[in-house]
């Protein structure tokens, strides 16, 4: 169906001539997104499909009026907050979708201090959260995709992981209340909104709709517009704001008396990962990950190096990396994590650092001397409680890819790390990607609530405007499918992008292959209901009715 002029002119009056466009140029901006030039076929476009228009709703009324116009002219519907995977865009060609484009709904409508939560709308970003939370004690989770996030879309709509979940939870567990203009038109209120209670409760009373709406990871956009939740804040024993010096790139923050930001090392990986399980015994750290070795364990101590130093940039990396100081920097930062302790009184965090002390003697393991000055223990602070500094991921070339990732034992995660680091230099080998160590992988030290769900998420760095960097960035994901499966673990973040370059058609196949595909039938009666005239994507995953269920 060719969008008509006539469905323009019923959207336009949902939002006003002002908040619509169908102006390719402009359209093609919500088609340029994160890898897209990696699952579409052939690596032949650096776009996704371009929406045939671009819409931004100011409210939910709003939003449910454009519902309503798109199920009359069947036009599918993408919602977009702030963005950040190829998941954002439409997902087929030639079928007219529209972008919600949720910019304009960006207000904190409620910050409960006592019963710690806030309401918020799909554009709040996290560091605009964080910020107003910490006035009053209180702090948010932020994902690892960083401060520029929307707490709404990771959610309800993605995992919501990030450092700070071994204290603050998860988004995904930290969801309360939700207010959900579903691809019917029909507005749905979960938990206690539904009965007018407030935002505190996600469940009940009767059954709960968390599992229908987000599942595990959600359906990135794929059923509806979430337009307000409640989301659980927890407390913050910090500053009511975080000053901010030092010059760019590497701003920081002066440590309070009663917090503390060390990186630790280990003589091995054996002793890494009992460090993680005495950490969830003892049930200290306020925020911990293995962050700074996301730019490869080759060159992780000269690029941290450069960039506490404004006079440098990339070019200088090469000469830094031959000093013998940086090569023993770099060596200590092989095996480490970072970790950021916080205490509600000095005689808390004296504790706590009496038992990080006892963890280090009984495993061996020591703060790394650098990351012991002060430059670095107030960027370290700052970093991991703020995560303003993602950017850096695409430091390299401009591309990456994750592999590898997979929540894990602390033990199981050190056998997959050497599949991992020994895959990445051989892959590397081919001159197409990075050569920036076999090792570059970042990841939680802890799952929600301080339990193991620990993750490596191995980044393999590509050239993005190099079809050949490219089709090897697709082989290394392939063959990592492939070798972890041998060693008996299940695939891991690639898998979600090797399913992206799948035809829509032929998906179904993927989900019949997978345990528990009787789920997927279950998924498709519900799309029945909420999503009748399919204006859906992908994303909300389901098995024809034409193919039987066996289970």
């Amino acid at each position: 169906m060719v969008f008509s002029r006539e469905a323009y002119r019923a959207l336009e009056d949902c939002v006003g001539p002002e908040n619509i466009s169908d102006d390719p140029v402009l359209c093609d901006t919500y088609a340029y997104q994160y890898l897209a030039e990696l699952v579409r076929a052939d690596h032949s476009n650096h776009f996704m499909p371009r929406p045939v228009a671009a819409i931004m709703p100011g409210s939910t009324e709003e939003v449910q009026a454009i519902v309503k116009v798109c199920n009359k002219y069947k036009i599918k519907v993408k919602p977009f907050s702030t963005g950040w995977y190829f998941y954002a865009a439409p997902q087929k060609d030639g079928v007219d979708t529209v972008n919600l484009d949720l910019r304009r709904m960006n207000r904190i409508l409620e910050l409960d201090e006592k019963n710690m939560f806030a309401v918020v709308e799909p554009y709040v970003i996290c560091a605009t959260l964080q910020a107003e939370a910490m006035k009053v004690g209180l702090n948010c989770t932020i994902t690892g995709a960083g401060a520029s996030t929307s707490p709404l879309a990771s959610a309800t709509s993605y995992g919501g992981v990030g450092p700070g979940i071994m204290r603050l939870g998860t988004n995904g567990d930290n969801m309360l209340a939700i207010e959900w203009v579903m691809l019917n038109g029909e507005i749905l209120r979960t938990g206690s909104l539904g009965y007018g209670a407030g935002w505190f409760c996600s469940e009940g009373p009767g059954p709960s709709m968390r599992a229908i709406c987000k599942g595990g990871q959600g359906a990135k956009g794929g059923m509806g517009v979430y337009t307000k939740i409640g989301i659980r804040l927890s407390p913050w024993p910090g500053p009511a704001q975080l000053p901010v010096e030092g010059r760019p790139p590497a701003y920081r923050s002066p440590l309070p008396e009663t917090m503390r930001a060390y990186t630790l090392a280990f003589p091995s990986w054996e002793a890494y990962a009992k460090s993680y399980r005495m950490l969830y015994d003892e049930q200290i750290g306020y925020a911990a990950h293995r962050q700074f070795n996301m730019v490869g364990a080759d060159l992780a101590g000269a690029f941290w190096e450069l960039h506490a130093d404004p006079t440098k940039t990339l070019g200088d990396i090469e000469d830094l990396v031959k000093k013998p100081e940086i090569k023993e920097f770099n060596d200590e930062l092989r095996r480490s994590y970072q970790i950021c302790l916080a205490g509600f009184s000095l005689r808390d965090i004296e504790f706590q650092d009496k038992v990080l002390d006892h963890i280090l003697a009984e495993t061996g393991g020591w703060k790394v001397t650098r990351m012991e000055e002060k430059d670095m223990k107030e960027f370290t602070h700052l970093c991991m409680n703020r995560l303003g500094h993602k950017a850096l991921n695409f430091v390299w070339t401009g591309g990456w890819v994750g592999s590898h990732s997979l929540p894990l034992s602390p033990e199981s995660l050190m056998t997959m790390r050497d599949i991992a680091e020994k895959q990445m230099f051989d892959d590397q080998e081919s001159g197409l990607l990075v050569q920036c160590g076999g090792d570059s992988m970042m990841g939680r030290v802890a799952g929600p609530d301080n339990r193991p769900g620990c993750n490596f998420e191995q980044f393999c760095h590509y050239d993005p405007a190099d079809k050949e960097s490219v089709a090897q960035a697709e082989e290394h994901m392939r063959r990592s499918t492939r070798n972890l499966n041998k060693h008996g673990f299940p695939a891991g973040k690639e898998e979600d992008y090797l399913t992206a370059m799948i035809p829509e058609e032929e998906l179904w196949k993927v989900f019949l292959k997978r345990g528990q595909a009787f789920g997927y039938h279950v998924q498709r009666k519900i799309k029945a209901v909420i999503d009748p005239n399919d204006l859906g994507d992908r994303y909300y995953e389901t098995i024809p009715d034409s193919v039987p269920d066996n289970h």
